[in-house]
């Protein structure tokens, strides 16, 4: 369904790709942060099936060439979704990954130790 605008035919639609960034029609970007969820899981694989074979700085790397990059990418326009808090634990468990740390630890001290910045959920 849509509507008529010069004699073209406009439909609505509920998701826009732009920019590589996903613009639902609500702006609560849930298309956008579903859509990298898997990218920044796959990160968080990689490195848990890498580390024994690894130091600290080279996880770092990969942590900031798969999923620092992702993540980042559009964060200024989704900051504020409702749905971020799904990103925000990938982040919790890549850093956890990288440090050798328990899956319930808290993660604050291996930010800082690893100097990078947390993202705010």
């Amino acid at each position: 369904m849509g509507t008529e605008h010069s004699n073209k035919l406009i439909t609505n639609t509920c998701n826009l790709k732009f920019l590589r960034i996903i613009i639902d029609n609500t702006l609560f970007w849930k298309s956008h942060i579903f859509k990298i969820v898997p990218i920044l899981s796959q990160a968080c694989y990689i490195s848990k099936a890498d580390k024994p074979f690894l130091t600290q700085d080279v996880l770092k790397m990969i942590y900031y060439t798969y999923f620092n990059s992702v993540m980042i990418y559009g964060w200024l326009i989704w900051e504020n979704s409702s749905h971020n808090m799904e990103v925000f634990r990938l982040q919790n468990k890549i850093i956890r990954t990288m440090m050798g740390a328990r899956s319930r630890e808290f993660c604050r001290e291996f930010f800082k130790i690893l100097e990078i910045l947390p993202l705010t959920a």
